[in-house]
């Protein structure tokens, strides 16, 4: 798996146990994420011997899609409602978190090709989520690139 990919897919594990586990907005929608995101722990979903495996390029790129994810997490939820038919949380989880991971890397990272975003959504929407619903996902990523 190429570390870039490889990296996506970490950064989308961390985000959906984060969002599984309710850690990002409180009851009253405000933004919550009470941990110091430049700590190594941030990787929340692994293990300590998955960490050990990860090449030194997919800890750094992931770190960077993490943590700019999470400190732009607010925009980028309300971009994704502003194309989305369905309210955010009636998003099924792993497909909201590629949403949010993809349309960080489209907002805020300019040396990836908009293609290559939405490629690598549909590559991990097809691996983490259900057949069909790598269609949404291009559907909305598609429709933010053109208003670009």
């Amino acid at each position: 798996m190429k570390s870039r990919h490889k990296a996506r897919a970490v950064t989308l594990a961390s985000l959906y146990s984060m969002d599984f586990n309710k850690r990002f907005y409180d009851a009253q929608g405000n933004f919550i994420y009470a941990d110091d995101p430049s700590r190594e722990d941030c990787f929340v979903a692994m293990s300590q011997e998955e960490k050990q495996e990860l090449e030194q390029e997919v800890i750094d790129y992931s770190r960077l899609l993490l943590l700019g994810t999470l400190e732009n997490l607010q925009q980028i939820d309300q971009r994704i409602q502003q194309y989305s038919k369905r309210e955010l949380q009636d998003i099924a989880l792993v497909d909201r978190n590629i949403l949010r991971l993809s349309v960080y890397t489209l907002m805020f990272c300019t040396d990836v090709h908009p293609h290559v975003v939405i490629d690598e959504a549909v590559k991990l929407s097809q691996e983490y989520s259900s057949e069909v619903n790598y269609r949404f996902i291009n559907g909305i990523l598609d429709a933010m690139v053109k208003d670009i």
